[in-house]
């Protein structure tokens, strides 16, 4: 039966609900990984490694739910109806509620202490207007100092107490927002708020070095659901639906992180001597390398689908080709693999680098990468065609036959921007310094 397009009430229902999830599921990531990280003591070793522990089966949770989706969510939107998909998603929804409140009485909450965006915003301005503040005022006294001699000042106990609360000479720019006359009384800033944005900054280089890592992501969502919707999706006599190939790399998620906790992470812990074995940055780094493999694994698929459409001679057809739907699952499982590695170690090393006050926003820029990586895979698909399509009047990536794409260029092209970015994280990786004791340890 094919779709009907909605209009008036019922285009306003569906687009509500689709931002109040949207909502609901900013706020679920946004919140849950760092509440679940603050019930480990992390003064301990053996806290410190239960956290790394719930950072990997965190992103284990969130594979199994995705997996129970691409199933048996996909089978009954298929057979029974979409109502039936939504159905099940907020049945489950309310059955999470009652058992997240049972455990009220044994979680160890933070006392909020106000918003981080605030903090950050205020040391900001606040530095921005002293520096124009101190710049006029240092224009008016310098005719006043030129009259007069100068004399070695006397130190006092204050003038030392404030040298050893001064400010790290790291965004010194941020130091002015320090100081005994702010141009505005509600700016005052402490040193210790100072710090705290600085550190936060000192994060966001290594954050968007992982928005590249999400825009190959979303081609699992799109281009190769495309790849394999045109092979044969059939295993014996069952035909498995494009929207349930995701389940590759679910599945290898599932499988990949118990075996990286209980396996990988003792025996690297031997080797290195170390409590973390991995470091965070480690982690991440192994991540986008597998994510430059997974798109020249990606490239190379394709160039096999289209030799297969060539000399099946099936190029205008829309027949399944010759060619089993399992030779994309290569592809999946290195991006998946990717993703494990990149999403678990970014939460962790938010977490563990991030001031106590600045947590939650810290790991919330996991999910921002993944946000703005699929908006910049558009933006990137949507340049290339326009480029392509000035010069060769003929754009890679557009039209209604995938046969007639040239897909493996775009693959292609995403492996060298993926190398790139991956030199750009080495730069950044390379010279970052940890904050934390037990990530200085790694």
């Amino acid at each position: 039966m094919p779709c009907e397009q909605v209009h008036g009430a019922q285009a306003a229902m569906l687009f509500i609900g689709l931002y109040l999830v949207a909502l609901g599921v900013g706020g679920i990531k946004g919140s849950l990984p760092p509440h679940g990280a603050e019930q480990f003591d992390e003064s301990t070793p053996r806290g410190r490694k239960q956290r790394s522990t719930f950072f990997n089966y965190f992103v284990f949770c969130l594979s199994f739910g995705a997996l129970i989706a691409v199933t048996l969510v996909v089978w009954m939107e298929d057979n029974k109806g979409w109502q039936w998909g939504f159905g099940i998603a907020t049945l489950a929804i309310f059955l999470s509620i009652p058992i997240f409140l049972a455990g009220s009485p044994f979680y160890r909450n933070k006392i909020p202490r106000g918003s981080p965006l605030t903090t950050i915003n205020k040391v900001i301005i606040a530095a921005l207007l002293n520096s124009s503040a101190s710049s006029s005022k240092n224009s008016s006294t310098v005719i006043a100092s030129m009259t007069s001699s100068p004399s070695p000042p006397i130190p006092t106990s204050k003038d030392v107490e404030s040298i050893e609360t001064a400010p790290s000479s790291s965004f010194s720019f941020l130091n002015r927002a320090v100081s005994d006359t702010p141009a505005c009384g509600a700016l005052k800033c402490t040193v210790q708020q100072v710090e705290e944005v600085k550190i936060v900054m000192k994060l966001l280089p290594i954050f968007a070095c992982t928005i590249m890592l999400n825009c190959c992501l979303a081609q699992l969502n799109t281009f190769s659901v495309h790849q394999a919707a045109s092979m044969n999706t059939k295993v014996g006599s069952l035909k498995v639906p494009p929207a349930s190939l995701p389940v590759f790399p679910v599945v290898f998620i599932m499988i990949l992180a118990p075996v990286y906790d209980h396996f990988i992470i003792p025996f690297t812990r031997r080797v290195t001597k170390t409590e973390m074995g991995i470091s965070h940055l480690q982690r991440i780094g192994i991540g986008l390398f597998l994510s430059i493999v997974a798109m020249a694994i990606a490239a190379l698929v394709e160039i096999k689908r289209k030799g297969v459409v060539t000399d099946s001679g099936l190029i205008d057809s829309a027949k399944p080709l010759p060619i089993t739907f399992f030779w994309i699952a290569f592809q999946y499982l290195f991006l998946g693999s990717a993703d494990l590695f990149v999403l678990a170690g970014l939460l962790e090393f938010c977490f563990s680098e991030a001031p106590v006050s600045m947590r939650s926003l810290a790991t919330s820029l996991s999910w921002a990468s993944l946000a703005i990586g699929y908006y910049l895979s558009s933006v990137i698909v949507s340049i290339v065609n326009r480029v392509t399509g000035i010069s060769t009047n003929k754009p890679w990536l557009a039209g209604s036959n995938l046969n007639h794409y040239h897909l493996e260029r775009f693959y292609w092209l995403m492996c060298i921007l993926s190398a790139l970015n991956f030199m750009h994280y080495l730069f950044w990786a390379t010279k970052y310094k940890y904050t934390s004791v037990t990530s200085s340890r790694c």
